[in-house]
This record gives structure tokens, sequence and C-alpha cells, in this order.
């Protein structure tokens, strides 16, 4: 049994999905045409009877993916799963490094705009936001393209203050860390009993500074159980290199790091998507554990998605998952690292646009072709206005010749066009061994 392909009427108006067989015969005849890829819909160009039957949409929310199946009864029509963007705030941190290296560069004066950041009720970071608005959004896409359905969501609660200390209980919750402390390094020093934690005082330096063990750069906090007291003679250079004594420190800190922004994450998902469907049925993931074990599913994010569903037992279901991807199409900001100014060669044409090629000959960024001897990638960029580079799923390249990675336009067979989403049917049995 395939994925259904979603459909609606001449008025726009969502009916039954239908057989992937049934939608080539209606779009070969020109009784309906593909009017949305994400997820592929079709609509009718005749009048129809709109018959329909109860559907349920099941939810498995989350932070890097998310599992979204249709159910009807005892079968499931529809099992997908969507792999979100995790480069948002890496992105961000590289644009403000260079905006910050304008700024101190002989350039034109660029003030710092200080007074446009005032951040209204609601605010969430980019790269939070950015998730959180994906979970809503497509789960308004199926919604767009089903009769009147249930939504069940599976959310996530999680006590963050327990995950650091497993016992607390009543003032605890509001008596953290630095109770009784004017600053957090004075809570450090005095936790550490004012000795640097890398020589146990046997420098004799009384010189003591508080050091991040995991940098903030690669994802530490300012949290005092990130912070350390070590002395100036230990905090050195040739310390932080490989092989230094607070290099191997931060090794093992990472071993035994637990970081708590997936929670806090799913903590931010789970009051935006109530207040987004409040007339949805929530559970949480232990019950979908239960729930999954009595239907003898394995662990995955889209099999989690048809249990949630509520579906009691499974008669026919899908033997393929649709999986989208996002990605980032196209790099829109125009600055580099290495000034322009300065160089031998003048950069008089602006040629350093030419990497925002969005197309070529007929051919786009994304699209997924076929090379001559059957291999199949998606463009990842242009070379000239000839050439391209072919990705394979994997992330390697796929060439003709072994002497060069570009893959001449004229040898590519278009599959299919792809916008910010990479769309592929994979067997159920190849994602599980995947």
């Amino acid at each position: 049994m395939q994925n259904r392909v979603f459909v609606i009427n001449r008025q726009g108006e969502p009916l039954m999905p239908c057989k992937q067989r049934k939608c080539r015969k209606l779009l070969q005849s020109g009784k309906a045409k593909v009017i949305k890829k994400e997820p592929f819909t079709i609509q009718l160009l005749f009048g129809s009877t709109g018959y329909k039957q109860p559907l349920a949409i099941g939810v498995d929310s989350g932070q890097h993916h998310i599992g979204l199946a249709v159910t009807c009864q005892d079968k499931v029509l529809f099992q997908s799963e969507i792999s979100l963007r995790q480069d948002v705030k890496k992105l961000l941190d590289t644009r403000r490094i260079y905006r910050r290296g304008r700024r101190n560069r002989n350039t034109r004066y660029r003030p710092p705009r200080f007074l446009n950041r005032a951040k209204t009720a609601g605010w969430l970071p980019p790269s939070v936001a950015s998730k959180v608005q994906h979970n809503i959004t497509w789960i308004q896409r199926l919604q767009a393209v089903l009769p009147k359905a249930e939504l069940y969501i599976e959310v996530g609660k999680f006590d963050m203050a327990k995950m650091k200390q497993l016992g607390i209980t009543g003032l605890g919750y509001q008596q953290g860390d630095l109770y009784g402390y004017e600053t957090a390094k004075q809570y450090v020093l005095d936790r550490d009993n004012y000795t640097c934690q890398i020589c146990q005082g046997k420098s004799k330096d009384p010189k003591l500074k508080i050091h991040h063990i995991i940098y903030r750069s690669n994802g530490g906090t300012n949290q005092v159980s990130n912070l350390l007291t070590v002395c100036a003679s230990c905090h050195t250079q040739t310390n932080h290199q490989p092989g230094g004594k607070l290099f191997v420190l931060q090794a093992k800190k990472f071993q035994s790091h637990r970081s708590l922004k997936g929670a806090t994450f799913m903590n931010i998902l789970r009051r935006r998507l109530f207040s987004a469907f409040p007339e949805a049925l929530f559970q949480y993931g232990a019950q979908t554990t239960l729930d999954r074990a009595k239907l003898e599913l394995p662990k995955a994010h889209y099999n989690d998605a048809v249990t949630i569903s509520g579906i009691q037992k499974i008669a026919q279901r899908p033997t393929a998952v649709v999986m989208f991807q996002q990605f980032r199409k196209k790099k829109r900001s125009l600055h580099e690292a290495t000034a322009r100014k300065g160089r031998k060669v003048p950069n008089i044409t602006s040629k350093r646009n030419a990497k925002n090629t969005k197309f070529s000959n007929s051919f786009y960024l994304n699209d997924y072709v076929q090379l001559p001897d059957g291999q199949r990638g998606n463009i990842s960029g242009f070379s000239g206005q000839y050439n391209c580079y072919v990705k394979a799923g994997g992330g390697h390249y796929l060439t003709i010749s072994p002497k060069h990675d570009q893959v001449s336009l004229s040898k590519l067979k278009v599959i299919r066009h792809q916008n910010t989403w990479n769309v592929q049917e994979i067997n159920t049995v190849d994602y599980m061994m995947a």
C-alpha cells in the first residue's frame, strides 16, 4: 500500500485522500491539476459528490523531527517525517561576527542599532521561533487538505530544576544555587573554597579567575555548573590547547554535560501548541510508548504519529514513509569574512554574487536530477553557466568524470523540481536500517 494523495474539489474544499494510481489517471486525463507539493495535493476540475469519512491526524512534535500521520478507522492513509534545519543559530552567529568586523575596519561608519531592539510580548529567538512555527505550519497544512479531522498531538513537559537536582522540593525551587550570594562569581569562588581546581593551590598564585568549562561558542552557558575557579598560572594559552589541563577538563565535562536546551524548547512548544490548537487532544510521551507497544510498532517518529492518532488496530498501512527535509536554498547575506578592499585584483564586477545563482538554463537549485549512468541526486550549486554540482543523499558529490566534481547540465535529466524542502519517499525497511 502506498501513501495516499490529498485532494480538494473544484471549490477548494478538502476531500478524502485518493490512491496514487487514481491520482495519475486524473492528471493524465486532464481532470485534475497539481496545486501543492508539500504535501502533494491535487485539485479536481469537475464536480464531485464529496463523500467523507472520519479522519484523525497524529502529530509527534519535536525540535529536530516532526512525525505526521493520517488514519481512518483501522487504516493508515499517510505517514511522514519532517527534518528541520539546525543551522539557524550558527548562521546568525556568523553574521554577527561579520557585522562587528565591518565596524572595526576602515569603512564607512555603521553605528549599532540599539533603539529598534525592543522585544514584543511572546518574542522568541529566531532559531527557536523557526522550529516552533514549522510545527504549527505543518499541522495547518494537513488540516487545510483534509476534511474536518480529529487532531491528536504529543507534547513534552519537563521539570528542569529536577533534571539538575533530583531530590529538589518546596523552597528548593525558589532558593537556587545563588541564594544568599550577590554574584555568580562570589558563589563559584566560595563553592571552590577559593582554590584553583587545576593545581589545587600548589602554584600559590593569589590571582583567581572564573573560567567557562564549555565555551559559549560551543554551546556552553553562564550557569554556575559551567564555571570553574582557576588561578592565573593555570589559565594560560598552553592549557587551552589540545592536551592542556583545561582542554582535558573540558573534554570530560562534555561527556557528562546534560544540555537542557531540548527540554526548554519542548516546554515553549507545548504552550504555543496549546494556544494554536485549543481543540486538539494532547498527550505525553509516556502514554505514546505504551500505546506503541500494544500496536507492536518499532520506535520511529512516524510510528509515534500513527500511535498518537488513536488507532486501535492496523489493518492496512503504507510500506513507505514520505521524508521532508528542510534546507537552506540561497545565501542571501553577501558579506564575506575576508574584506575585498586591499586585494591585488579589485572586485569590480561583484563576482561574489555568482554563488547566489538560483537557476541556470531551466535548471534550479536543489532540483532532483538523474545522471546518464542512473545516479540520482540534488543540484547543490552552479559552476558557470553550463555546469553544476550534484549531491547524493549521503552528502557526497556525484560525478561523471573522476577528475571533476562538476556535471554538465546538458547531461542531466530533471526528475522533480523542489522548493525549500527535499521530498523523498523511503521504504520503511530501509528507514529502519538507516
